[in-house]
């Protein structure tokens, strides 16, 4: 596995967000701001946690790399790990998802 430099990472990031919908995407710009470290280390944490407890209803495995992305933020070492682990994962959910719409 390849780590992305620091740019690249950020690009890759910055790539996924414009992706969101507007309200989600004004709420992580918000919450990405350098002066909201002391609100997105604690959400970021949160979301971690929900992750792990993603068999309970409600939370989900998506809020996991979420936090760690927010983390990343104020942990740059973070940001590149997390980065090359997502970037796989995305090529498999779309291999998987083309796949899914090719057949009847």
């Amino acid at each position: 596995m390849k780590f992305p430099s620091a740019d690249e990472a950020e690009r890759w990031i910055d790539e996924r967000e414009r992706k969101l919908p507007p309200r989600a995407r004004r709420i992580l710009e918000w919450l990405r701001s350098p002066p909201r470290w002391w609100l997105r280390i604690p959400v970021a944490l949160l979301l971690m946690v929900g992750g792990v407890l993603s068999f309970l209803p409600i939370l989900g495995i998506w809020m996991l790399p979420l936090g760690a992305l927010l983390l990343s933020q104020d942990i740059p070492w973070l940001k590149r790990a997390t980065v090359a682990l997502m970037m796989p994962i995305e090529a498999a959910w779309n291999r998987w998802r083309q796949r899914r719409v090719r057949k009847p």
